[in-house]
């Protein structure tokens, strides 16, 4: 056998060890599972001394949510400049991708928002502050409650009832 035989052989068999070394790796990782996903970001806007959006806010991240707190004396200004319906208004108010998510919404509506993303619709709201809903809780009582859907013409329509 010559030296140029030798080398190849040597290469091959050095190739095919460092292939076999990577797909053992590969197959050893941690995967990721299918319910796993990436947080979703939120800007979250309230009052800085209230409780209950503190509350949400929670909620939220207990859900697969990565809020970004922002407290602000003057959220009824913002409500305003966000389109959020007067009728519609709570204490705190969401932004998420191209949505508005006013008041108390479960966060599984907000995910099913961003999911079906339904024409026509700017936003989601629980208006006033529902007891029993995130957020809201006060023991086993839970009022029912509607989450409203809003768009920028002023229309809304109920989206998910509680």
């Amino acid at each position: 056998m010559d030296d140029t035989q030798m080398t190849r052989r040597a290469w091959i068999a050095r190739a095919a060890t460092t292939t076999l070394s990577g797909a053992v790796l590969l197959a050893l990782r941690p995967s990721v599972s299918a319910g796993e996903s990436k947080p979703i970001t939120i800007t979250v806007y309230k009052d800085p001394s209230c409780g209950c959006c503190t509350k949400w806010v929670s909620h939220l991240q207990a859900n697969g949510f990565a809020p970004e707190v922002h407290d602000r004396p003057d959220v009824d200004a913002l409500k305003a400049g966000l389109g959020v319906p007067s009728a519609l208004r709570s204490c705190h108010t969401a932004v998420v991708g191209k949505y508005v998510i006013e008041g108390h919404v479960p966060a599984a509506d907000v995910k099913r928002l961003l999911a079906e993303k339904p024409a026509g619709t700017s936003g989601l709201a629980v208006p006033g502050m529902v007891t029993g809903s995130p957020g809201m809780e006060m023991g086993n009582r839970r009022d029912r409650y509607d989450v409203i859907a809003f768009s920028t013409t002023g229309a809304t329509r109920v989206f998910a009832q509680h």
